[in-house]
């Protein structure tokens, strides 16, 4: 049912993609493509400091910034008890291949090394059409390094869209849980499951979370989010 639906509603976007210009990006992503901003107090305390790696669904496409999911995402943890700034480096429109080759700056120009980085990429790899292999290349990539930076990774999964055929679905959706598997990575296994099919929580282009469907997803994710800034047992 999921797979039927999330065709449906995600055929207009890929046309659209297909048939755009980088230049004409939504102003969204100029105002996401810089952690500057969000970097300049430095965490106090027991602060937990968070890197949201993504695309639009990050950087909160269409709605306002204190609703994108980072922001959204600090509030839940802090209702669960857990101090944390979650810094928003979501850019709309991004690839994997552009998460990966803009992570190492994005990491070096934070105050401190973050205590989790969240990965969101790989739906516009899929709504474009693109390899596979070359998705499980970049985001491999991104694992690797944030591995040898010491740094814990939550990945949050997608789906490709079902018109792509069985052989494009198969090796799509595998990357998530296989990356996920191979760097011990916290996984969520589909970062829109239960948005994507209800309208109610959808934008009126049907495929971007509203404030609400926002809300539902850090829900989701926070208690993830909470187990993996949790410091490992001694021993």
């Amino acid at each position: 049912m999921i797979a039927a639906r999330y065709v449906m509603l995600l055929l207009p976007l890929q046309l659209t993609i297909a048939c755009s210009k980088p230049a004409q990006a939504p102003p969204v992503e100029q105002a996401n493509t810089s952690v500057e901003g969000a970097t300049t107090a430095a965490p106090v305390g027991d602060e937990r400091l968070v890197l949201a790696l993504g695309d639009s669904l990050y950087a909160g496409y269409g709605v306002d910034q204190n609703e994108s999911f980072p922001s959204v995402l600090e509030q839940a943890l802090e209702a669960r008890g857990v101090r944390a700034r979650v810094v928003n480096a979501g850019v709309s429109g991004d690839t994997s291949a552009g998460g990966r080759a803009r992570l190492a700056f994005t990491l070096d120009g934070l105050d401190r090394k973050p205590d989790l980085v969240i990965v969101g990429l790989g739906a516009n790899d899929a709504l474009r059409g693109l390899d596979p292999a070359g998705t499980r290349r970049n985001l491999d990539a991104v694992l690797a390094e944030l591995q040898k930076r010491g740094i814990p990774v939550l990945l949050t999964g997608m789906m490709a869209p079902r018109s792509l055929g069985d052989a494009y679905v198969r090796s799509f959706d595998s990357i998530y849980p296989d990356l996920a598997r191979k760097y011990g990575a916290t996984l969520d296994p589909f970062f829109m499951d239960g948005i994507i099919t209800d309208p109610k929580l959808l934008l009126a282009d049907g495929l971007h979370p509203n404030p609400a469907g926002i809300r539902r997803m850090a829900e989701r994710v926070a208690p993830l989010a909470q187990k993996a800034l949790q410091p490992p047992k001694a021993g």
